[in-house]
């Protein structure tokens, strides 16, 4: 099975936070791949720049070397955003990663309370990071 992580839990999962939950981490390991969206990267760029968010310096570097694996945002990506109904805010982000996890029908690994309750469709598989 295929995981994409939300952008915390990126960041989680590369400093050892303990926030990412026992049964997540220990679940992460026996996937077949762990993806990071570049949105997340994005996202991490922009947080960090105004002072929202502590990122480890070298972070793509770092997401390679730990053995996960980028995923492009692709125009099938992109597209894919309309479709979604449900998501009770405007957060592109969020958004963009449900349309990558439809698209690449792969497990959405977050711990965002509004996306976990949120009545999604079409629903992608989703997991509880703090499990």
């Amino acid at each position: 099975m295929t995981a994409l992580l939300d952008t915390h839990v990126v960041l989680w999962l590369l400093t050892d936070d303990p926030a990412l939950g026992p049964a997540t981490r220990g679940w992460l390991p026996q996937q077949d791949r762990l993806l990071v969206s570049t949105a997340s990267l994005w996202e991490i760029a922009i947080k960090s720049r105004l002072g929202r968010l502590d990122a480890p310096e070298g972070l793509p570097e770092l997401v390679t070397r730990s053995g996960l694996a980028w995923l492009p945002v692709s125009a099938d990506h992109v597209w894919r955003t309309r479709e979604i109904d449900g998501l009770p805010h405007g957060d592109p982000f969020d958004r963009l990663l449900v349309a990558q996890a439809l698209v690449e029908n792969c497990v959405l690994v977050t711990a965002d309370r509004v996306l976990l309750g949120a009545p999604l469709r079409p629903l992608p598989t989703l997991r509880n990071a703090r499990d």
